[in-house]
């Protein structure tokens, strides 16, 4: 496991007992772990967290057995290293960009793919001029030496905290083999694996930050977006046109499903100086109130062409996950405290049941003895509904 003080501890199954404990990083200066390790053959990965706190991200490798650290990759770019140059003078030592949820790995390549956070202070620019590499970015590593094969960056020189760390999904449609993300920034993209070559970046939700996209399609900051001492009003807001909730494939439909919140926010900047282990944003947000009411909507997606095949509308922003399964089914949850079942192809209600709390997780299934359940939190009550 790893903790929020910055260890990666290894436990003895049976007993608990603690075979090994290493501490990657020094906690007091706000780096942290949040998200849960990938085991690839012998090794165990880890990215850090803190991306708020002026950190230098990395992803780190630990040999399994022992904890010995076999590599870590900097998700920052130090002096001589591709991408350095993107960061303007010393910002790079404070650049954030950290790799706070578990990436994916694939076996037929032997690739991990991992995703970062936003660049530090995450909604001024200012002082650090350049893309900031390899921030809010999609990496493709080699998980037994963590060499980089391809990155893609999805928002250049981000000022409104658009960590790219949502789950990125494998996806083979026929002989492509593809990787699939819906974007905190309101982009779904769609990128061939085997190289990182971007097929297409089709917005799913309001944006107003980017108005145009460059020769390779990638949507382009508008600066007209930037935050300014006023306030500006971006679209999506802080929290993004989806965030940290999983998405799902269903390979019988071909539909990507995922979470989406229609929110609009004003940002603002002002200068602020660096001081280790404590927040970094340069910036402030809060709600624009003639956007409201906010609400949400869990919306299927076509990779092959990024548009939407269909919506079911949620009375308010949620902040659940999507399950799909070999049954035609979509479940996901709701603010209101309702988990919902969906029909995968058409996205017709079919059921729900009221939890009494608000639906944080994503559901998921599983079987015992021939027999399919259902599971999902909410609040502090676990549910799970076993199928005829």
């Amino acid at each position: 496991m790893a903790t929020l003080d910055a260890h990666v501890i290894a436990l003895d199954s049976k007993t608990g007992n603690v075979v090994w404990d290493v501490n990657a990083a020094e906690h007091s200066k706000g780096y942290s772990f949040t998200l849960a390790p990938l085991v690839i053959k012998n090794l165990v990965l880890v990215g850090i967290s803190g991306g708020e706190y002026g950190i230098r991200g990395f992803i780190d490798a630990y040999d399994a057995a022992t904890g010995e650290r076999k590599w870590r990759f900097y998700t920052v770019p130090g002096p001589g290293e591709p991408g350095h140059e993107s960061w303007e003078g010393e910002s790079w030592k404070t650049g954030g960009a950290p790799a706070w949820i578990t990436g994916t790995y694939d076996p037929a390549t032997n690739t991990t793919f991992w995703t970062t956070g936003n660049p530090a202070p995450s909604n001024r620019g200012e002082g650090r001029a350049g893309d900031n590499l390899y921030s809010n970015s999609l990496l493709a590593l080699d998980p037994d030496t963590g060499n980089l094969k391809w990155h893609f960056q999805f928002t250049q020189h981000d000022e409104h905290d658009y960590d790219a760390t949502q789950v990125p999904v494998m996806i083979d449609a026929g002989d492509r083999r593809l990787i699939a993300q819906a974007n905190r920034n309101g982009f779904f993209y769609v990128i061939d694996r085997t190289n990182g070559k971007l097929l297409n970046a089709t917005s799913y939700a309001k944006v107003s930050w980017s108005s145009a996209k460059d020769a390779l399609g990638r949507p382009v900051p508008d600066k007209s977006a930037s935050p300014t001492p006023e306030g500006n009003k971006v679209c999506p807001g802080a929290f993004g046109a989806t965030n940290w909730m999983s998405p799902t494939y269903d390979p019988q439909t071909r539909l990507f499903y995922v979470t989406a919140r229609e929110q609009c926010d004003i940002f603002s900047t002002a200068p602020q100086s660096y001081d280790a282990g404590h927040a970094y944003y340069g910036s402030a947000y809060f709600p624009n109130d003639e956007a409201q009411p906010f609400w949400g909507a869990l919306r299927a997606l076509d990779p092959a062409t990024g548009k939407l095949k269909w919506e079911w509308k949620h009375n308010s922003p949620s902040w659940a996950g999507v399950l799909s399964t070999a049954g035609g089914l979509v479940f996901t949850g709701d603010a209101e405290g309702n988990v919902i079942a969906l029909d995968a192809a058409s996205g017709k209600l079919l059921w729900h049941f009221q939890c009494g709390s608000s639906v944080f997780a994503a559901p998921m299934s599983f079987e015992i003895n021939g027999k399919q359940y259902v599971a999902v939190a909410a609040g502090s009550a676990l549910f799970a509904f076993g199928l005829p």
